[in-house]
């Protein structure tokens, strides 16, 4: 992306070749080769189990980043959210897109059916009949095709139908359709990724697993796919050989929580990812005696799972209000401009919060990738 106009301090956060002590602060680094190990590893895991990938793009809202997943990674398409969302990897060529939400708005469900006229494969997720009777309506209006996932509860109580009786209406009501074909089923606990203890994780994945084995029988005649899985416990998922494609976001950068997640190593193949996304933050005062404040506060990064984690000292990071965070330091090691390397502790809101990522390798800057559909939530 051509930087000539921007101003480093003003709109953007550093440039090409600037070192890393340099950036301003707080911002979103990648380390680039951290992040590119991670890509491939996942591409690797694919291979091996011969499952399909489709990233989830609202964790990092990156055209930049999905197109590295796509060319480098062995991602056939990615996820999206919102309709908005999407359209903005649609409008810059990713041509695979599933929207793992129920789109009901009538103007929302308007834009759906205008993208896929484009050279865009657009889905989205179904669970009532008058939602699919609108996306026929507007699709069949707009000379368009729109592929549909029946949404199915396996544990999440979110969306989502559980009763198969209920689910086969929909299909009937889906096959009596000019302009909807149905796919497949949308099958994501969100809630079994992010339990602490392994054994009681592998227990709920194996309970959900089960639930999804028995959809897949019952409905074998109409080969869905059967897409869905987390980074939370995504091998374990995999393994119970009931998904077609994976929809595993945060593997790629990574955060504090994620990272916490216990492991058992003669049970579980987990590939250990690396926190290759940081806040980089600056030390501005330490007139307090034993504790150091940062420029990164609630402005710079989501709480919703917990406080972030210093990664370059042994320190806590212990408090924070808006544009300010708190870091006990016992022993006095920080000092003025500092700069502290934070993880953040759930990297989807945290990057949603910023315009830029840094891009750095061995503590340079490579690049700045823009958070493309930060904002668009529509």
């Amino acid at each position: 992306m051509k930087l000539e106009k921007f101003e480093v301090g003003y709109n953007i956060p550093a440039k090409v070749g600037m070192n890393i002590k340099d950036v301003q602060t707080p911002s979103l680094i990648i380390d680039y080769k951290i992040f590119e190990n991670n890509i491939l590893k996942m591409k690797e895991f694919i291979t091996n189990n011969k499952v399909k990938l489709r990233p989830h793009a609202k964790m990092h809202k990156s055209i930049d980043v999905a197109n590295f997943q796509i060319n480098n990674g062995g991602a056939h398409g990615i996820c999206c959210q919102k309709v908005s969302e999407a359209e903005v990897f649609a409008r810059n060529g990713i041509q695979d897109i599933l929207i793992t939400n129920q789109v009901t708005d009538i103007l929302k469900i308007d834009r759906l059916t205008k993208i896929a006229k484009t050279n865009c494969n657009i889905s989205c997720c179904v669970d009532n009949e008058e939602n699919i009777i609108n996306i026929q309506n507007s699709a069949f209006e707009n000379n368009s095709i729109i592929n549909v996932y029946i949404e199915y509860d396996c544990g999440a109580n979110r969306c989502g139908l559980e009763s198969f009786k209920e689910i086969q209406s929909l299909i009937d009501l889906i096959n009596t359709m000019s302009n909807i074909k149905f796919e497949g089923f949308q099958a994501y606990n969100g809630s079994i990724q992010h339990i602490e203890d392994f054994a009681q994780r592998k227990i709920n994945v194996q309970e959900t697993c089960n639930k999804i084995r028995s959809l897949k029988t019952r409905f074998k005649d109409y080969s869905p796919i059967i897409t869905g899985v987390g980074t939370g416990c995504f091998d374990l998922e995999v393994k119970e050989n009931v998904y077609d494609e994976i929809q595993v976001g945060s593997y790629a950068f990574m955060d504090a929580h994620y990272s916490s997640l216990k492991k058992d190593s003669k049970v579980n193949n987990t590939i250990n990812f690396k926190n290759a996304l940081f806040v980089l933050s600056n030390v501005m005062s330490t007139s307090v005696k034993k504790q150091a404040v940062v420029d990164a506060g609630l402005k710079s990064m989501s709480l919703d799972s917990g406080l972030p984690t210093v990664f370059n000292y042994d320190l806590k990071y212990i408090n924070c209000s808006d544009e300010h965070g708190v870091i006990e330091d016992l022993d006095n090691l920080l000092k003025i401009n500092d700069k502290v390397f934070l993880i953040p502790g759930h990297c989807d809101p945290t990057c949603n919060l910023h315009d830029w990522y840094v891009v750095t390798k061995d503590n340079i800057v490579i690049d700045l990738w823009p958070v493309s559909a930060r904002g668009f939530s529509y």
